[in-house]
């Protein structure tokens, strides 16, 4: 069902936009949605015809249509998930390697969403549909945390931490060569004018992103780094660490698999994806202000390599 409400404009709202207006008065609808509702004749007012723009005075009366929220057209499937937290507002969840984020071309099942839509049961509206909110994601090889607004208005929240760089994000990676701790890279990313499926740091768009490395365990050939990102790029990690020749191990598009490698480092070749996981994060709860932090231990897929790296020599210091 429907949902109607009669809304009376107070002086505090006298000569505002309609939109700023009901964004105001109704928390729960983003303002994209509400100025949608606007647009499709759900919103009647003193205008025959407001639009999202219109101007509002005291004492006026406006009724909005809130439609029930539609199911997606994306199919629930019950595929496995790892459900580190969830509340009445947000899923966090550990992302295995593999699995594609969103449908889309090629990639009609077996994503995370409709990985969600099976696990989680109390999603409200977001748009209008009943859908998680993805907010941030992972590369399909990329294992680890992410978040997922389970309404509107958490999904506005986390969009506005992610895009004031609030959030913290610290991934493990596995590099080529020797990389020193406190090593800073800042170089815009956008796509590379020679292959349009990568990204570059010689894009002639780009966009700004910085990337710092936070830790450093050394090995022979490769470094064990973690590293931390305020900025969210496509593949912002994979190409600073090739930009600055060191290559994130198994990577296939940045350079990072290397066909012969050294007698201890043989283990390496078993990787299937590159070696990259989102470790940490820490948000701001977006209903009660706390601030969240979450963990996640490497993978099995990745701990045996290393495992078996430190096994065959011995670390050197650093």
């Amino acid at each position: 069902m429907s949902h109607l409400k009669v809304l009376e404009v107070e002086a505090e709202h006298d000569g505002a936009r309609l939109d700023s207006f009901l964004t105001a008065v109704l928390p729960d609808q983003s303002r994209s949605q509400l100025q949608r509702l606007i647009k499709d004749g759900h919103v009647k007012g003193p205008a025959p015809a407001p639009r999202p723009s219109t101007v509002v005075h005291a004492g006026q009366t406006y009724t909005i249509d809130i439609p029930p929220a539609v199911r997606p057209a994306i199919d629930p499937e019950p595929l496995p998930l790892r459900i580190v937290f969830e509340d009445s507002d947000v899923v966090v969840l550990d992302k295995p390697a593999g699995m594609v984020v969103h449908p889309g071309a090629g990639h009609s099942a077996g994503t995370l969403v409709n990985a969600l839509l099976h696990h989680v049961k109390d999603l409200s509206g977001i748009g209008g549909e009943l859908r998680p909110g993805i907010v941030h994601r992972l590369d399909r090889g990329t294992s680890g945390l992410m978040v997922v607004a389970k309404s509107d208005a958490a999904h506005q929240e986390l969009a506005r931490q992610f895009h004031d760089r609030e959030v913290e994000k610290e991934y493990v990676a596995l590099v080529w060569g020797v990389v020193q701790a406190g090593r800073r890279i800042d170089a815009a990313i956008g796509r590379d004018p020679g292959d349009r499926q990568k990204m570059s740091t010689r894009a002639r768009r780009a966009r700004t992103a910085v990337t710092r490395v936070t830790w450093v365990r050394h090995f022979k050939g490769v470094s064990l780094v973690k590293v931390a990102i305020a900025t969210g790029r496509t593949h912002q990690i994979r190409v600073h660490l090739s930009a600055i020749g060191h290559p994130v191990v198994g990577d296939a598009t940045y350079g990072g698999v290397h066909r012969r490698v050294a007698h201890d480092l043989r283990a390496v070749q078993r990787l299937e994806r590159p070696f990259l996981h989102a470790a940490r994060l820490v948000f701001t709860h977006p209903a009660d202000g706390r601030r969240v932090e979450f963990d996640s231990p490497l993978p099995p897929d990745l701990e045996s390599i290393i495992d078996e790296v430190a096994a065959a020599q011995e670390p050197e210091s650093g």
